[in-house]
């Protein structure tokens, strides 16, 4: 059966190597062509220098490749610290965004003080996340809020209170399945009929309650999740994102990858998806 939409596996491809060259031969090998940058040549992405975007985005056109988002960490970061430096790096990760042509970014929602209530974090997180969100939107760029543990935004109704807050096109989902098992939360009971209007990247990370294993294989409800997305024939991407070094511990980086990246494409297949 044709589908109108065809979701896109991307992929954490730091997790492969440093060196770019062996992040594309691995992927390549596997039939994908996109690549999330979080880190090359022993660097954060925030941390390369403009000769170095422009040699990674001519070698990604030699071999066909493209950049779906750039992996920041921003927002990983104390609420109580000064909001300034956070500032300065989305304007280093709209630059690197704007060099490796891509509108996405991925962001976080701010670490609170140890023991802190979060409902006294509530205004300065808001106000946070919406002058993240309003640099974005100057620029024409996509911020994708990443659910993650420890954050003012690990919870579905926290996540769900700032993308309601900033209502922008500039502030998406990146919903990701295995860091709300991790956070407590069940993934597609729970979190996704909270998110779904917001939900315009996939992470594809699947956990049990001590371990991060292949997608599928966990308590992140994948399979579930990928029937929602062909229903809404979502044609974004999926970016696996491994974390199996306890899973595997004495296989190489490249085979943990391989394995994540096969688990899902096992997952498509299953739910007779096609994919790009």
């Amino acid at each position: 059966m044709t589908q109108i939409a065809i979701p896109k596996i991307t992929c954490f491809a730091d997790e492969i190597s440093h060196d770019l060259d062996e992040q594309m031969d691995v992927l390549e090998a596997q039939g994908v062509k996109h690549l999330e940058l979080r880190g090359l040549w022993g660097k954060n992405v925030l941390e390369l220098t403009p000769e170095e975007l422009d040699r990674i985005r001519y070698s990604l056109r030699q071999r066909g490749f493209a950049v779906s988002s750039i992996g920041s960490p921003i927002g990983k970061y104390p609420l109580a610290d000064e909001f300034q430096p956070q500032l300065e790096a989305l304007e280093t990760a709209i630059n690197a965004a704007n060099a490796l042509e891509t509108p996405y970014i991925r962001i976080f929602s701010f670490h609170p003080p140890e023991g802190a209530n979060l409902d006294e974090c509530r205004t300065e997180s808001l106000w946070r996340m919406e002058s993240l969100v309003k640099l974005a939107e100057q620029h024409k760029m996509v911020l994708l809020l990443e659910n993650d543990s420890n954050l003012y935004g690990s919870a579905p109704e926290r996540c769900l209170e700032l993308l309601r807050h900033c209502a922008s096109p500039s502030l998406r989902m990146a919903f990701d399945p295995g860091n709300f098992v991790r956070a407590g939360s069940q993934p597609m009971t729970e979190a996704y009929p909270l998110l779904k209007e917001y939900v315009d990247y996939i992470h594809v990370k699947d956990s049990t309650e001590v371990s991060w294993v292949p997608a599928g294989s966990g308590l992140g409800q994948l399979p579930e999740l990928l029937t929602a997305l062909k229903d809404r024939e979502y044609h974004g991407y999926l970016s696996v994102e491994p974390h199996l070094h306890q899973y595997l511990p004495h296989s190489s980086n490249p085979k943990r990858v391989v394995t994540a990246i096969r688990a899902l494409q096992q997952l498509l297949k299953n739910e007779n998806i096609d994919w790009e």
